[in-house]
């Protein structure tokens, strides 16, 4: 909810006069997403207001701007294996080395994080206000050090960089899309919040469930652009269940994330597209299938954003 309501300030201050303005909005929900994922996983934010470009943040944005650059290259040598005999060695090579770089870069990070927390849970006690899920392994590591180990949590904060960030970040930019593209649904979608949650509070999480329009949006986005391959090689053979769970452990987060961002983003602006041509929906490239062309859109903050912004 913090990081959403810095989003909303952050758009509402790019409005001057309360006139519309023109935002890229890919990048400011790629941001968005990555800070819930950092503090969530170490407890600090790399975008935004109140954050300084330290040497720290510096190496932070290259290891992420790194890691969807390359993990989305494809190796056309494992399709058509003739051309590794053509020239295609030397380009696997290269991408072999900078790969491997940029994963020293980035192992070296994440063992920065967690060395960060461990003394800052020595130096503090086991008494914390909140914690990091760095924390809550570091403390499973002391009961079972071998499983626990710093690898693995490494690996555990990779993942769910990688896993759950660009994902939401690519579907809310997909449903704003889509919702320009059908502006009589977006007018019905502000009319179903305005109606259950009103006009002066921000929508919160307990409020998610008062809107099946606003759900239906989203699974409709799903539906029509899927931000995963739907071409995955793995699957099992029958329904299964594992470690208890019979769904994806990140979708509980997606599925809170996504409607209340989108939810907020229709309470507090007034959408349009920046011309009477419709959006571009074709998928370019990269580790999940993003749009091949960038939301940039026209917002302004509607009337009922000032009765609470005072709140922030």
């Amino acid at each position: 909810m913090d990081e959403v309501r810095s989003l909303i300030l952050k758009l509402c201050r790019s409005s001057k006069c309360g006139e519309f303005q023109v935002m890229e909005m890919k990048s400011m929900l790629f941001e968005f997403t990555l800070n819930i994922m950092m503090r969530m996983i170490a407890g600090k934010r790399y975008y935004g207001e109140g954050v300084e470009e330290l040497e720290e943040e510096r190496k932070f944005k290259e290891i992420v701007t790194g890691t969807f650059e390359l993990s989305g290259a494809t190796n056309i040598g494992n399709f058509v294996p003739v051309l590794k005999w053509i020239g295609l060695n030397k380009i696997n090579r290269k991408l072999t080395i900078l790969l491997t770089i940029l994963q020293r870069k980035r192992d070296e990070f994440m063992q920065y994080l967690i060395d960060e927390r461990r003394k800052l849970t020595s130096d503090s006690g086991s008494e914390q206000s909140s914690k990091t899920m760095v924390d809550v392994l570091l403390s499973l590591q002391e009961t079972d050090p071998e499983y626990y180990t710093d690898d693995i949590i490494r690996g555990m904060m990779q993942v769910l960089l990688s896993a759950g960030t660009d994902t939401s970040a690519g579907t809310i930019e997909l449903a704003l899309s889509l919702l320009l593209n059908n502006p009589k649904t977006l007018v019905n979608a502000r009319e179903e919040i305005d109606k259950e949650i009103g006009q002066n509070r921000l929508m919160e999480e307990s409020d998610i469930g008062k809107l099946p329009y606003l759900h239906g949006i989203i699974k409709e986005t799903f539906r029509m652009c899927p931000v995963a391959p739907l071409l995955v090689p793995q699957e099992s053979s029958e329904e299964c269940t594992v470690g208890g769970r019979m769904r994806c452990p990140g979708e509980n987060l997606a599925m809170g994330l996504i409607p209340l961002t989108l939810g907020s983003l229709i309470q507090c602006f007034e959408w349009e597209r920046i011309s009477e041509e419709m959006l571009d929906m074709s998928k370019g490239n990269g580790l999940t299938m993003p749009k091949a062309q960038p939301l940039v859109a026209k917002c302004r903050p509607r009337p009922v954003l000032m009765n609470f912004i005072s709140q922030f």
